[in-house]
């Protein structure tokens, strides 16, 4: 089994939750969350003074999947949180040793 964490520009949630479901993605954790990469934050005119915007928000997708679906989630997620533009996002991949499905206590890709 593979945890699948994935930032993402906010915009794009939609789009990527949308290709996720057509590909049977089942569940998906959402979290609002903020940071920086390359871009390193931007500036900003707000009535008359500039400041700068070190941390852009972003959100955080987490996908538990089995070892079979990662591929296909990574291309899914890949194509539909892509705008070409600098801040699109990572992907990041990681191994899950267990999953515990709390109603019912199954475990491993059961529990999925």
């Amino acid at each position: 089994m593979k945890m699948i964490t994935a930032i993402i520009k906010p915009f794009k949630l939609d789009d990527v939750r949308e290709a996720l479901s057509e590909v049977g993605v089942q569940g998906i954790t959402a979290t609002e969350v903020k940071g920086f990469g390359r871009q390193k934050g931007h500036t900003e005119l707000y009535r008359g003074a500039e400041y700068v915007v070190d941390f852009l928000p972003k959100v955080r997708l987490e996908i538990a999947c089995d070892d079979s679906a990662v591929e296909q989630i990574i291309e899914v997620l890949s194509k539909a949180a892509s705008t070409g533009k600098i801040g699109d996002g990572k992907i990041f991949v990681s191994d899950l040793e267990q999953v515990i499905r709390i109603r019912t206590g199954e475990s491993g890709p059961d529990a999925l």
